[in-house]
């Protein structure tokens, strides 16, 4: 701890985004940076508890004491081996992670002022990359071969691991290129592509074989490999089968954000393929991160409006939450980037029926409720509130989540890790799990 006062005398400093005005008009990372002065006295304030929450709120079990520590005293090298040693992919955590470990920090018990991990993570990384501490490594092969089935934070996580260990790893992909959700899911406008790119440039380097466009069937088709990994993540949204879903202009949120991603990687797309909320009215049904995510694509795409609407109630404002005290996470109101670029939000609404004329989306109809407590306990009971109304909409982008997906009975040789075995979760967990099912295969294969 090289300031033992550095938590009282110097505040909490947050990057900050870019200029509304200007950030709206591209796809560019919204997130700044601070100088490596400001960067150094944020570490400063980290106060090396004698009990880490957030090493324990941290599903990687991040030591950001001590690399904080590092980096506070300006040795940027240290502090990447630190990271790094938890961390397959801090780069990517460091940009999009919500940071459980801030929330459980114990200066956010104090003045709900906690240290700037999540940034304080990003900065090591660039610097990691920008100084030249990253170098290739090539760990001695042990004759064993192992299959990835996915290619996402999960698989990678997996992959890396494993190759490592010494084993010989092909990732096979569905895609036409790696990082899952990364890639195909998150805008990049809050994870610039050329991030991942230059990830799986090393590992590649460093061994690890990657198929594209190749679709998983059955595992009894990855026989001669001796181990094999299937990280395939919930390929199933969550759907709305309501009067008027095949309308034109409805469409899974999904659809937009990877059609999106695949336009600024140089893919075309027909006039009819395409999915635009240029001069439209845009509602999103769902409340949550790719909800946020189609709010902030359908403004740079150039809508008129837009509105996102939540089945369940408003949650509690301000940074605490009673029903879920430190250091566990707060359900609390979440205000994004792309919520502050323009979104009406409404909670307690539920979705009848779409609306449309010759084919095309027109509106929807919705319906304000409320939810009682349900007298046999278990979920509350759904009442209507006031008359149905329609929203105005020619685009309408669902966002209600993913089906956690069934797997039958495999073999002692197959492992299954990430969001395709605990459903859908957060990238910093997909790793978390990836990392642990590696060691899985690998205490296996030795026995």
């Amino acid at each position: 701890m090289g300031n033992p006062k550095a938590f009282l005398e110097i505040h909490r400093q947050e990057a900050g985004y870019r200029p509304i005005h200007d950030r709206i008009h591209d796809f560019g990372e919204v997130e700044q940076t601070l100088n490596a002065r400001e960067r150094k006295l944020q570490a400063s304030r980290c106060m090396d508890c004698g009990v880490p929450f957030c090493h324990w709120a941290c599903p990687l079990g991040n030591k950001a004491p001590e690399w904080n520590d590092a980096l506070y005293k300006g040795d940027w090298e240290l502090a990447y081996r630190l990271l790094s040693a938890t961390n397959p992919f801090p780069e990517f955590t460091g940009r999009i992670c919500p940071a459980l470990c801030e929330k459980a920090c114990v200066l956010n018990r104090f003045n709900h002022e906690p240290t700037t991990n999540r940034e304080d993570e990003c900065a090591i990384m660039e610097a990691a990359f920008r100084e030249g501490y990253i170098t290739m490594r090539h760990p001695e092969r042990n004759g064993r071969r192992v299959a990835v089935i996915g290619a996402g934070p999960a698989g990678l996580a997996a992959a890396d691991a494993l190759n490592m260990k010494g084993y010989s790893v092909t990732v096979f992909e569905k895609n036409e290129n790696a990082g899952g959700l990364l890639r195909y899911g998150i805008p990049n406008f809050k994870l610039n592509k050329a991030v991942i790119d230059r990830r799986l440039y090393l590992m590649e380097q460093e061994g690890i074989e990657f198929r594209y466009n190749s679709e998983y069937s059955e595992y009894s088709e990855y026989s001669e490999y001796d181990a094999l990994v299937i990280a395939t993540g919930t390929p199933t949204a969550r759907d709305l089968t309501i009067p008027g879903r095949e309308l034109r202009g409805v469409h899974l949120a999904l659809e937009l954000l990877s059609q999106q991603n695949r336009v600024l990687a140089g893919m075309e797309f027909s006039a009819d393929e395409r999915i635009t909320a240029k001069d439209k009215d845009v509602l999103v049904i769902g409340g949550g991160d790719t909800g946020s995510d189609c709010i902030g694509t359908a403004h740079r795409q150039g809508c008129r409006s837009v509105t996102q609407i939540e089945i369940m109630p408003r949650p509690v404002e301000g940074p605490e939450d009673p029903q879920n005290p430190w250091p566990n996470w707060p359900r609390t109101l979440k205000t994004t980037s792309s919520h502050e670029e323009g979104c009406t939000r409404r909670w307690n609404i539920n979705t009848l029926e779409f609306l449309g004329e010759n084919g095309r989306l027109t509106g929807v109809k919705v319906q304000e409720i409320d939810w009682k407590p349900n007298p046999e306990g278990g979920r509350p009971i759904m009442v209507e509130k006031g008359k149905p109304e329609i929203i105005k909409a020619e685009l309408c982008l669902l966002a209600m989540g993913f089906l956690k997906p069934e797997h039958p009975q495999y073999p002692d040789n197959v492992f299954i890790c990430g969001d395709a075995q605990n459903g859908a979760s957060l990238v910093v967990r997909a790793m978390a799990s990836g990392k642990a099912t590696a060691a899985k295969v690998d205490d296996f294969l030795r026995k």
